[in-house]
């Protein structure tokens, strides 16, 4: 399973925004799917693993 921050249309915005004024805290929203990953050879994860460093976030190679 893959989470991520969700993009969220205004009006589910809004209500996130009341509810966060309501609570006192923020609140993050997260989506996640079923993805499989994909098999890399050692190479491609040495080139993943690079990119990563280079733009200091994770990376996951999935099937398409």
């Amino acid at each position: 399973m893959m989470c991520n921050l969700s993009a969220l249309k205004s009006e589910e915005l809004l209500r996130i925004n009341e509810l966060e004024k309501e609570l006192g805290t923020p609140l993050l929203a997260f989506s996640c799917r079923e993805l499989k990953p994909a098999e890399v050879s050692q190479d491609q994860l040495e080139k993943i693993k690079a990119l990563e460093t280079q733009l200091g976030m994770s990376l996951v190679a999935v099937r398409a």
